[in-house]
């Protein structure tokens, strides 16, 4: 689409300023992104940077353009699709909408990996984690169904999930722990969405929690 195909409306979306929530909304993207192969360390540093200096919606989007399912639904040349939610929040800019049982999958080797504020959860998740600290905060998050599934496949690791206060927690499907410590943390609520945690942890430690008002963990 050039120029002359542009509209006056999309012509003032494209110039609205955006601010530090929207940047930091889509960084947050960006580690959807590496999560789901779309693409590397070495890009996501590359769009980061990008994110953090873009002064305006269009400049914020250019990192997200070429991203299925992370565009922004009023850019240049791309439509809305009906694969483009909006934020709470956060005008304009768009999150994955996974389909029905899509699997998210993280990974973690020697380094940290973090989740948190308003990233989009889908009904399935696999972490692997070695030799790592993973931290994955759903307080804030975008859930996308009533149940989500979590597969751990961690050796020699460290995890942490934050679960919302009203949110119930099933660890009974967690059968291969060997050497390792599961430290639950949460009152045992009976409410959504359900996190039902599964798989294996070697030499390694889960920690779940609710949220906490101060700044550090426990």
């Amino acid at each position: 689409m050039n120029e002359e195909q542009i509209s006056a409306e999309q012509r003032r979306l494209r110039d609205l300023r955006v601010s530090d929530r929207e940047r930091e909304h889509v960084v947050e993207l960006l580690k959807t992104a590496i999560g789901r192969g779309l693409i590397d360390l070495d890009e996501f540093s590359e769009r980061a940077d990008t994110a953090y200096a873009a002064r305006t919606r269009g400049e914020l989007n250019k990192v997200l353009v070429d991203l299925p399912g992370l565009s922004h639904p009023e850019a240049i040349g791309v439509a809305a699709t009906a694969t483009t939610a909006t934020a709470p929040g956060v005008v304009g800019v768009g999150v994955p909408n996974y389909a029905p049982g899509e699997r998210l999958v993280l990974r973690s080797h020697g380094s940290d990996l973090v989740r948190k504020g308003q990233w989009t959860v889908p009904s399935a998740i696999l972490l692997r984690n070695r030799y790592g600290e993973a931290r994955l905060d759903f307080s804030e998050a975008n859930v996308t169904s009533d149940v989500v599934h979590i597969e751990l496949d961690v050796k020699w690791g460290s995890v942490y999930f934050t679960i919302p206060e009203h949110a119930s927690l099933d660890l009974n499907a967690l059968d291969d722990v060997k050497w390792s410590s599961v430290n639950d943390k949460t009152r045992g609520g009976a409410g959504s969405p359900r996190f039902v945690v599964t798989g294996r942890l070697s030499a390694s430690s889960l920690t779940v929690r609710h949220p906490r008002k101060g700044l550090f963990w426990c």
